[in-house]
């Protein structure tokens, strides 16, 4: 957020932290200006590492051994620390990117402090080209210059783009991934006549909104449902840890939500002792909180069960992936009007498919 040399207030966001759950911001402890940067963009820090330094009292207050800085240190989070040293001849990030595309310092413009090299400064190598002009060569071993333009090949625009994952989306594919290659996957399908539901609450949607303060939703049914569905299926709620079978006697339900980074899950704990009020409710607010990057990762710890609505981005079948370590994950799809048989006669009904993906080592097709 602030460059160097800005002025800052007390608690005004310095920097912004990104770790494999949350995005959280750094504010400054005290009014004056940033008087020093450590931590480059794209670097990655370990928890109470320094970032910078601000320094105490009005813009433009000369620099005292005494100290008037304060540092600013990287708040508690699951982030890895860089390594340092007086000279750094490359950014950590940058140093890490040349390794896995076998590039050459000698081939790199440095843009930083003292010809450092920045990781932006390796992305335009791989994305644009652009390396260090080679070594001058003196007149007398050059060739004739007199070549013709008309045989420079032209430069030709860039077609892909190389662009580093998130730690949000780093930790979704590595957690995706791993439930695909420890539990026995299977999904099963089965179709749902919304009629009932989609009747019930136009009846009362307006009602309820009135007396709790809350839209009444799909979700918040599927919720109450899926909670009395565990209580008789309770391996569904269970988990493996090793040769053991641990069965949670309560019920905490993770909603998945899309947001502008990724897939984020936070949790409707206690969900099997609330109300359908209390569950509308709570999903409302961690629902504000992951699209506005506040959740914390405590609210998205502790789930039992899952529960991913792709209906509202149209889809109308899919297979969701567990989220580990749980046994057991709904899918919920897009309403459609469909024309069924109903006692022998054709009648058109809003019709769902339901998707549960489960673990097949703990739980039987039967079940």
């Amino acid at each position: 957020f602030k460059k160097l040399g800005e002025a800052v207030a007390m608690d005004e966001p310095l920097v912004e932290l990104e770790t494999d759950k949350v995005t959280v911001e750094v504010p400054s402890p005290v009014t004056g200006k940033l008087s020093e940067i450590i931590a480059k963009e794209g670097d990655t820090v370990e928890v109470n590492a320094l970032l910078g330094a601000v320094e105490a009292g009005a813009a433009g207050v000369t620099k005292s051994p005494s100290s008037s800085e304060t540092s600013v240190s990287a708040a508690p989070s699951e982030l890895e620390q860089p390594s340092s040293s007086n000279t750094m001849p490359s950014a950590p990030s940058a140093a890490k990117l040349m390794a896995e595309n076998n590039i050459a310092k000698s081939d790199i413009l440095g843009s930083g402090k003292r010809g450092q090299i920045l990781k932006e400064d390796v992305l335009n190598v791989l994305t644009q080209g652009v390396k260090a002009p080679p070594p001058a060569v003196s007149a007398s071993s050059t060739a004739p210059a007199s070549v013709s333009s008309s045989f420079v090949a032209p430069v030709q625009e860039m077609r892909e783009e190389r662009v580093r994952m998130t730690k949000l989306r780093q930790t979704i594919a590595r957690r995706l991934k791993d439930a695909q290659n420890t539990a026995a996957m299977l999904t099963t399908f089965n179709e749902v006549d919304m009629s009932a539901v989609m009747d019930l609450r136009k009846r009362y949607k307006d009602l309820f909104e009135k007396k709790h303060g809350v839209k009444l939703g799909f979700m918040g049914f599927f919720t109450k449902a899926v909670c009395h569905a565990l209580k008789e299926l309770p391996a569904v709620n269970a988990e493996i840890d090793g040769t053991d079978i641990i069965y949670k006697n309560y019920v905490n339900a993770g909603i998945a939500v899309g947001t502008d980074k990724g897939l984020v899950v936070p949790v409707v704990r206690d969900a099997d002792q609330m109300s359908l009020a209390e569950i509308e409710k709570e999903i409302g607010r961690l629902g504000r909180l992951a699209r506005d990057g506040k959740l914390a990762v405590s609210d998205m710890q502790g789930g039992t069960f899952t529960i991913t609505n792709g209906g509202v981005y149209g889809s109308l079948m899919s297979t969701p992936i567990l989220n580990a370590p749980q046994s057991g994950i709904l899918g919920m799809h897009a309403i459609k009007e469909r024309a069924m048989v109903i006692d022998s006669q054709i009648a058109i009904r809003p019709m769902m498919y339901l998707a549960l993906s489960y673990d097949h080592r703990i739980v039987d097709g039967q079940v």
